[in-house]
């Protein structure tokens, strides 16, 4: 399920409907918006081939889009650790077999680059307007005649991601005493684990020979930070042993000069 360069808004809208779906199925069952759209993106970057997974979940009762929402979000926190040990997904495994295809977590665990890469790319990309309310709602008013063709609808859709300010893609870390990481430990855990995902890792400067305490990681682009979080405000990540601490980077505002 790719868009074109040549398709509009609109088009790619109707492309994902299933989901958009699948989203407001997930949202219904009182799920974080964060982590249902992740999980719809798993299910997307799953939707190759004969395996189609989210398009069950439109049909599915409450307690079972619940049980996939839990499952997907459970692979995707998993692949921040050190060694990713993913939990059982019966249900993911279930409808992706009736496509023929058997799925057990492990494939995740091995393929977390691939996965990574493959989810960012949806939430960086189509993803945007999927689940962009406000165009949904405008797509509904077309659909039942109350508006004609909105120039929003109609507007072409470019699959290049939107290149977003450092801010927005950037995390800002703490260490605990006496466990600091040095910037190159910190790059290369991640690109180990999910690739070519970080521009750069900014350290706290310090003098005396003091460590740092605190630092920043740019990623390339935004959607990596939603993964990292997962829909959690605050989340911790081991590396070699030691704790690093992340959350969402918020700059500082600047003082009004009068």
């Amino acid at each position: 399920m790719e868009g074109s360069a040549t398709m509009t808004v609109r088009e790619v809208l109707y492309m994902y409907s299933i989901a958009r779906e699948a989203y407001e199925r997930f949202i219904s069952v009182g799920g974080n918006p964060e982590q249902a759209q992740n999980a719809v993106a798993l299910l997307v970057w799953l939707d190759q081939g004969t395996i189609s997974a989210i398009h069950h979940v439109p049909g599915l009762d409450t307690g079972a889009v619940a049980i996939v929402a839990e499952e997907a979000n459970a692979v995707l926190e998993c692949l921040r650790y050190p060694v990713p040990v993913l939990p059982p997904i019966p249900l993911i495994s279930t409808l992706c077999l009736q496509g023929g295809v058997y799925i057990e977590p492990g494939f995740f665990a091995f393929h977390q680059d691939l996965v990574v890469r493959g989810v960012a790319h949806f939430l960086d990309g189509a993803g945007k307007l999927v689940f962009n309310d406000r165009l949904n709602v405008l797509l509904r008013r077309y659909e039942t005649g109350l508006v004609g063709n909105p120039p929003e609808l109609m507007a072409p859709y470019s699959p290049l991601p939107v290149v977003v300010p450092e801010d927005c893609r950037s995390m800002f870390i703490t260490f605990s005493k006496d466990m600091h990481l040095h910037r190159e430990e910190i790059f290369d855990y991640f690109r180990e684990k999910w690739g070519d995902c970080v521009v750069r890792v900014l350290m706290e400067k310090t003098t005396g020979g003091n460590m740092p305490m605190y630092g920043r990681i740019i990623f390339k682009t935004e959607a990596v930070v939603k993964l990292v979080l997962n829909g959690e405000r605050l989340v911790k990540i081991s590396i070699d042993h030691r704790e690093m601490w992340m959350r969402k980077y918020i700059p500082r505002p600047t003082n009004a000069v009068a």
